[in-house]
């Protein structure tokens, strides 16, 4: 059974978007995922599911759009995409908490670097379907701006390890 990895955007950040992680655990299972785990308060919930993956997105979209009476994105990837993005960070040798992987729908447009503001000393770097920065300086100081990612989330890579790891853990565990 597919294990997929679900991310939210702008949930329990800032003060906005309150979602405590038993209410998505539950709303997972209503949904019919299995092995449902989610991994600190900022909306990273792994879990399994026979449904394609447009139909999990869809469909846990909508949930969560009836909670919270807004839309709530949410940014998916399976087990095997989640691993690929750990394994192309193009700043492996950075520090993890400074590194973080900026998740999009879809591709970024090759030009999507152009568009950047604000930037000091980040490095930045396009993946498949994320953008990648490493903030030298740490994330508070950083006056960095992407048009390209305003409908995507971030994550570090301590987070992204982590997820990679439980997503193998319940891709074992649905192969049993």
């Amino acid at each position: 059974m597919p294990t997929y990895i679900a991310l939210l955007r702008a949930v329990n950040v800032g003060g906005t978007g309150k979602l405590p992680m038993a209410e998505l655990r539950a709303m997972c299972e209503a949904l019919g995922f299995t092995a449902v785990r989610t991994y600190i308060a900022s909306g990273n919930v792994v879990f399994q599911s026979r449904l394609a993956a447009a139909s999990v997105k869809t469909r846990l979209e909508r949930s969560l759009e009836e909670y919270a009476g807004k839309p709530v994105g949410v940014l998916l990837r399976s087990a095997d995409e989640m691993a690929a993005v750990l394994s192309a960070n193009p700043f492996a040798s950075a520090p993890p908490e400074r590194t973080l992987a900026l998740f999009l729908n879809t591709a970024p447009n090759a030009d999507a670097l152009t568009t950047v503001s604000g930037q000091g000393l980040e490095a930045i770097a396009l993946g498949a379907r994320e953008i990648y920065v490493y903030y030298k300086d740490g994330i508070g100081r950083s006056k960095l701006k992407i048009p390209a990612a305003k409908d995507g989330t971030a994550r570090n890579m301590n987070t992204v390890a982590t997820l990679v790891e439980w997503a193998a853990q319940g891709a074992t565990q649905g192969a049993a």
